[in-house]
């Protein structure tokens, strides 16, 4: 392993805590955050289109410093050459979903400013592309990842967390 990795990826489901935990290392290390939504979203919700998300990534990828809160499945093979250190956040359904709820129940009443301009709403928190409905989509297939990645790193290393002890734990050592 890297004693001082400088290229990190913290990986989760939806609602995990990626981006805290990934803004978090990087004021504790000093290596610039970046923001996958950022890099994905355009004010109004609209997408990024694939091929300027992938740009987008390989130019911050192409850095030497950097942790990123995110690895998309459409952009992970830019990323993860690149990466040093993945932190996959395997937290049980439970925590994530209840960490989701609340963070974008509050979000809909504050309407905090996310990613580029956007805010979330109760009305697109039920709707049929509802981040929520997306948590329950994508689950499964990242804590396979996120497992996979264990068992047989794409990359030097791999920090699979299961508890939000742990993670504390965890970065408690950086």
């Amino acid at each position: 392993m890297i004693s001082t990795p400088e290229r990190i990826v913290v990986y989760g489901v939806t609602g995990s805590g990626k981006s805290t935990l990934a803004a978090r290392i990087a004021e504790r290390t000093g290596l610039p955050y970046v923001s996958a939504d950022d890099l994905t979203w355009q004010p109004g919700w609209v997408q990024v289109p694939d091929e300027e998300q992938r740009r987008r990534l390989a130019e911050v990828c192409a850095g030497e410093r950097w942790v990123l809160d995110a690895a998309y499945s459409r952009w992970k093979d830019v990323v993860l050459p690149r990466t040093q250190l993945i932190v996959g956040l395997d937290y049980p359904r439970w925590l994530s979903l209840a960490r989701l709820v609340r963070r974008t129940a509050l979000r809909s009443v504050t309407r905090e400013r996310i990613c580029n301009g956007n805010v979330e709403s109760f009305r697109q928190m039920f709707s049929t592309d509802s981040i929520i409905r997306w948590h329950f989509r994508s689950f499964a297939k990242k804590r396979a990842t996120i497992r996979g990645w264990a068992a047989e790193p794409p990359c030097p290393a791999v920090v699979r967390l299961t508890s939000a002890r742990e993670t504390r734990r965890w970065f408690a050592t950086l």
